[in-house]
């Protein structure tokens, strides 16, 4: 994995900074593949056990190949007294997926988050950096288009 290495080289193989290395493989790949934390621990010398304590740890870190478009519906308080279940709900049914999962085409992945900070605009869905304010399910077609459109 030429790039993992580039990502390691990148932090001087310095085991300090395992997070930092393992955030950028993950933005690289979408996930962190085992051979990448292995990778990681032959040339920092952090054990394995160590790198999948912190991959599973951390909500941001997925074993598991993740969606080009990640979208994260907003429970918080806010949000989830101005519908946010529904939202959800209305996701799973559109996309054939659960909460954690991808699409089989690999375009989407559903998750959903505590918070995203933007309260008064709730409820609040977020695709990738996009943020949709006052979401509600009869717009989550023509959103989902926009991204299947960006997709081809």
């Amino acid at each position: 994995m030429e790039k993992v290495d580039q990502i390691i080289k990148k932090w001087n193989s310095d085991p300090d900074f395992v997070i930092e290395m393992m955030q950028d493989i993950q933005d690289e790949f979408k996930y962190i593949p085992e051979e990448a934390l292995e990778t990681i621990t032959l040339q920092t010398k952090v054990p394995l056990a160590h790198l999948y304590h912190i991959a599973t740890f951390y909500k941001s870190f997925s074993l598991t190949p993740r969606g080009k478009y990640e979208i994260q519906v907003c429970t918080g308080t806010a949000c989830h007294v101005k519908g946010a279940p529904l939202i959800i709900d209305a996701f799973k049914r559109e996309l054939n997926i659960e909460i954690g999962e991808t699409t089989q085409d690999g375009k989407f992945t559903l998750e959903e988050v505590r918070c995203l900070g933007c309260c008064s605009l709730a409820p609040v869905v977020m695709i990738n950096d996009d943020i949709y304010g006052d979401f509600t399910s009869d717009k989550i077609k023509t959103v989902l288009k926009k991204y299947d459109e960006v997709a081809l």
